[in-house]
């Protein structure tokens, strides 16, 4: 093998070597960054993996909200047709969070199974529901069990 061949084979080489890291770096940043969505009622069954920050998305239970005296830290439960969640929030809520309402909360759950979220969004008009989130509040015959008056203001 001639020297100009051997170096172009090294630099073939390197490319490819270089080209494998870059990929396997990125597909490592993408799994990472995954955000998975889980109704209430698997939240509940324990079918969320643990450590893991993931979205859940319901119906905010009448009754169920509570503040903290500090006016940040806010305590409800998100539901759907079965089961719901205890969720912790510490943050300034959207104006449009309220009992009864749709949203979606970022976050993970601590070691008592409640869900501890770093983000809460509310819809933003009666025409918008995220896809897992009214799939969520239907039951298994398809029949929705979203509360009377849903999106209205």
């Amino acid at each position: 093998m001639t020297p100009t061949r051997r170096r172009r084979l090294m630099l073939v080489g390197l490319l490819l070597v270089g080209l494998s890291a870059a990929t396997a770096l990125m597909l490592t940043a993408f799994s990472e960054n995954l955000l998975y969505f889980y109704a209430p009622s698997e939240v509940a069954a324990g079918e969320v993996p643990p450590d893991t920050r993931f979205r859940v998305g319901g119906i905010v239970k009448s009754g169920s909200v509570s503040r903290a005296e500090d006016g940040l830290t806010v305590r409800f439960v998100l539901e759907d047709c079965t089961a719901g969640v205890p969720v912790r929030y510490k943050g300034i809520l959207p104006d449009l969070f309220r009992e009864g309402q749709g949203i979606v909360a970022y976050g993970r759950l601590d070691g008592e199974g409640r869900f501890i979220a770093d983000e809460v969004l509310a819809k933003h008009d009666e025409n918008y529901m995220p896809k897992e989130v009214a799939d969520s509040l239907q039951t298994e015959d398809g029949q929705s069990c979203m509360p009377a008056g849903m999106g209205t203001m």
